[in-house]
């Protein structure tokens, strides 16, 4: 996946919808609230360590032949604080 369409599309994720009203009639108008351009470029570097993370848990495991904890916890490490994000930018 291209790193600019994984941008795109946390992007459209974390993109909040609000309603105002204008005018006198009151007429409401929706507004698109982009996220930071920090918090994109945070998502995207956490997605991208995770999947290295597990390709290097692959390689691990074929080239050994056992299972390292030390990189599993990484790996559940790094689906906690992605988890998180998601949950606390769409509450």
């Amino acid at each position: 996946m291209d790193g600019c369409m994984l941008r795109e599309r946390i992007r459209k994720g974390f993109t909040r919808r609000i309603w105002i009203q204008q005018g006198a009639r009151k007429k409401l108008q929706r507004i698109d609230v982009p996220p930071s351009e920090t918090l994109v470029y945070l998502v995207s570097f956490a997605i991208y360590a995770f999947i290295g993370l597990i390709v290097l848990e692959v390689v691990y495991m074929i080239y050994f032949g056992a299972w390292n904890s030390e990189i599993f916890s990484a790996i559940t490490g790094l689906i906690g604080t992605i988890s998180g994000i998601f949950i606390s930018q769409r509450a």
